[in-house]
């Protein structure tokens, strides 16, 4: 049925039960089982900017260090966790894109045939009112998509 599965996380306690999930169904399957995350890109607003020299360049690159130890954070905990349910465990990072679009993207770059992930992660439900992450996933995928409650 399922060989492949991608679990999309964020560190949220649904992302981890989607997760958990995902172990689950790569157990009884015998799937392989990889876990994404995806960091969004760097966005700096500064009203006014025309006004005034920032040298922006110092201030992007500790933002994406800072979004690169958050994602090594996530998969860590990830790694501990599979390790615990005795599940074999692959990661993998994509920065700099959208949530949705990286969980496509990381989909079919590790040739997943199911996308496993929560119905909505960090960002929260107030962030329904934008069209959550979930729903662009469901929209854009070729793939069957299982979303956690």
């Amino acid at each position: 049925m399922y060989s492949r599965i991608i679990c999309a996380i964020d560190g949220s306690d649904l992302s981890n039960k989607a997760l958990n999930h995902a172990f689950m169904l790569a157990n009884k399957l015998g799937a392989e089982l990889t876990a994404v995350t995806i960091t969004d890109p760097a966005v700096m607003l500064m009203p006014g900017a025309d006004a005034i020299m920032v040298d922006t360049g110092a201030v992007a690159a500790e933002l994406e260090k800072a979004k690169d130890a958050s994602a090594k954070a996530i998969l860590a905990n990830a790694e501990k966790l599979a390790a615990a349910a005795g599940v074999p465990l692959k990661t993998l990072h994509l920065p700099s894109m959208p949530a949705a679009e990286g969980i496509v993207r990381g989909a079919k770059d590790v040739g997943a045939n199911l996308i496993v992930m929560g119905s909505h992660g960090r960002r929260g439900l107030g962030r329904l009112l934008l069209g959550s992450q979930a729903a662009e996933v469901l929209a854009h995928s070729d793939i069957p998509v299982l979303i956690v409650k």
